[in-house]
């Protein structure tokens, strides 16, 4: 694929924080982009205020930046296509647009996740509704509110086409923004979906208010569950000490701006799940993938007691405390054993 220079226009399908710091940075590098939202009512909202106040509240979305809701042909009439809808609407949001994709048309993922019903992979679900397209995934530690700011950020481009990867890496990079190429798409996009249940964990170590102890140990036993089950289902070991493994671990286990960790620190104050998911404007990744990732460690045979314990707490109201004791007062084992 030698695609990069003839990229001119690119699509954004998804306004919520991520897709618009996306567009802004994509047009601050002199493409065309357009940014597309499911809710017209408040595209139109977008499209006259200029900041996305719901999900990137005080960023400026510069005007030459297209918002529309549209349904058209003339919304593929583009290069790229950035697909950055959460993962529980991912699918139905790309039935509504499956007959105006051109054949063939790269798509860079950039949503975390896995499906419930299927146990999909964002990346597997764009295959399984749109068919044939270059796919490439572009994930790692990235807070949109950092991004857009322009604080420095590294990120991760990956596809089993490493050409395409290239291209993303290129079309991407910024003297802020800095993409790397990881070729292992499946512990890549593992990676970055199950690091939100670690984090709604580090939540409930907050709203407990553990310290710093607790908070270093279940980031790294966290990552030995995430790394054991990603290792069966076919990823490489070393990926998960990588951008999309520790580092967007570390990141959303202690950042401010990470919402399933405010999820589980809600929880860790006493509320309860439903009462907090409410009150929020955008989707907590981890709450759902919680429920896929314990079903993938029944299918592959996996031991994940962290992630089991953070499902009992939100789904079956197990009381966080107890929760904690039952992972401490768990066998004693040796931290060298193997992954799995």
């Amino acid at each position: 694929m030698t695609l990069k220079p003839f990229i001119k226009k690119i699509t954004v399908i998804g306004n919520g924080g991520w897709g618009t710091t996306l567009a802004i940075l994509l047009y601050k590098k002199g493409y065309e982009v357009t940014l597309w939202g499911a809710d017209a009512s408040y595209v139109a909202y977008l499209s006259e205020k200029r900041e996305n106040v719901k999900f990137l509240k005080g960023i400026s979305i510069p005007e030459g930046v297209g918002i529309t809701a549209e349904i058209s042909d003339k919304l593929m009439d583009a290069q790229f296509i950035v697909s950055a809808t959460p993962t529980p609407y991912l699918r139905s949001v790309l039935a509504k647009l499956k007959d105006i994709f051109v054949y063939e048309i790269p798509i860079v993922s950039v949503t975390k996740g896995i499906e419930n019903n299927t146990l999909m992979r964002p990346s597997e679900v764009i295959a399984d509704v749109l068919g044939t397209h270059p796919i490439s995934l572009l994930l790692g530690p990235s807070h949109a509110e950092e991004v857009a700011r322009g604080l420095p950020t590294t990120i991760v481009a990956s596809s089993k086409d490493g050409n395409l990867a290239r291209i993303v890496q290129e079309v991407f990079t910024t003297d802020r923004f800095r993409v790397y190429t990881n070729p292992d798409t499946t512990g890549v996009e593992l990676g970055a979906a199950m690091k939100n249940v670690i984090a709604i964990a580090a939540g409930i170590c907050d709203g407990l208010k553990f310290g710093d102890n607790s908070k270093a140990a279940l980031i790294s036993r966290g990552l030995v569950e995430i790394s054991r089950l990603g290792i069966a289902m076919g990823a490489q070991r070393s990926t998960f000490s990588g951008l999309t493994g520790l580092g967007d671990l570390i990141t959303t286990c202690i950042s401010p701006y990470g919402r399933n960790r405010w999820v589980g620190e809600q929880i860790g104050k006493g509320k309860k799940l439903q009462e907090i998911l409410e009150k929020m404007e955008q989707i907590a990744e981890g709450v759902w993938t919680t429920k896929s990732v314990l079903a993938l460690s029944h299918k592959f045979n996996v031991e994940m007691p962290i992630t089991k314990e953070i499902y009992n707490v939100l789904f079956t109201g197990k009381n966080p405390l107890e929760a904690v004791s039952n992972l401490m007062m768990r066998a004693p084992k040796s931290e060298m054993e193997e992954l799995i």
